[in-house]
């Protein structure tokens, strides 16, 4: 573990995630679970922290959060002071049933518990933020992190998803306004955009205030989108997949975390992010919860980005 961040971490100004830090309970045709750790912020700062050693991750949890579970992070050098633990009260739950297709799902509990009146208080250590990952809450939440930052970041990168354009639409186009990427499935790109086609869907997004919109399509890859530039990237066709919860968050904090490593914001090293966050994304759903990303080796993640490497490239002879 040292070792692979050695190798691939550089030292700037911090990165900080907000999102849910949760307990889930998951049921997949492959098996289920008990509680276990999950939450947004934890799938995108553990894969955050294999590319950059200055995560720092933002929510709320019950004093029914263990202190072995919080070790976690800081064994994968997250940072946790803007980790509120709230006595006497539970932490964010969810329960979930996979279909057979592991595309679709059912909740069958949500309790929001300590999320139901989140105040993401901003530390003070936290004000170095050069890169912000607005993991899925309220938009205002969202507008609140912006605002508590007392200088804008070098990037901002937003999820959100089709809740939150049912319940909140103003509140979200206003969000829009003020990131760099917007990243979505296809579902929530059409109805953002009120288009079928995904070309025409992200040139209207686009025009809403983002500068890079990704369209994620599960297991057909994503889109990239920024101007007129566009790039398709592979999915990783795996022989099983176990559990997809958290893959969209593991793939934002991969994303994220490569974009801090190089320092350099740009569409070519958008396209090598989405090939990294990819990658950490096809370890999560190899096992239930965060079981596989947590200790991953440098050498399993360098051969997982040769596969997407080889899935796309090719010569044409003439």
């Amino acid at each position: 573990m040292q070792y692979l961040r050695a190798f691939f971490i550089q030292y700037r100004m911090s990165l900080v995630i907000i999102g849910t830090v949760a307990f889930d309970a998951i049921e997949t045709p492959f098996g289920k679970t008990d509680k276990i750790v999950g939450g947004a912020a934890t799938y995108a700062g553990l894969a955050a922290s294999y590319f950059y050693n200055n995560v720092k991750i933002v929510s709320v949890v019950g004093d029914d959060f263990r202190r072995e579970d919080i070790d976690t992070f800081k064994d994968h050098g997250i940072n946790v002071e803007g980790l509120q633990i709230r006595q006497g009260e539970k932490s964010f739950f969810w329960a979930g049933r996979y279909h057979n297709d592991m595309n679709s799902r059912d909740t069958l509990v949500t309790e929001l518990n300590v999320l139901a009146d989140f105040d993401p208080i901003i530390p003070e250590s936290y004000q170095d933020c050069e890169y912000l990952l607005l993991g899925n809450l309220t938009p205002q939440i969202q507008q609140t992190v912006i605002k508590r930052l007392k200088k804008r970041p070098k990037l901002i990168v937003l999820d959100t998803m089709n809740f939150w354009m049912d319940v909140a639409w103003n509140d979200l186009i206003d969000t829009l306004k003020l990131v760099d990427v917007l990243t979505i499935n296809d579902a929530e790109a059409r109805q953002l955009s009120g288009e079928y086609s995904l070309v025409k869907a992200a040139a209207k997004i686009l025009q809403m205030g983002p500068k890079y919109l990704i369209i994620k399509k599960g297991e057909h890859g994503a889109l990239l989108f920024n101007e007129d530039k566009i790039f398709s990237a592979p999915a990783l066709p795996l022989a099983e997949v176990f559990d997809p919860t958290g893959a969209g968050d593991t793939f934002a904090g991969g994303f994220i975390g490569y974009l801090a490593k190089v320092g350099t914001v740009n569409f070519n090293n958008m396209k090598n992010a989405i090939i990294y966050g990819s990658a950490l994304a096809s370890f999560c759903v190899e096992k239930f919860g965060t079981e596989k990303i947590i200790a991953l080796s440098n050498d399993e993640v360098a051969a997982r980005i040769k596969q997407f490497i080889a899935l796309s490239s090719f010569t044409i002879e003439t």
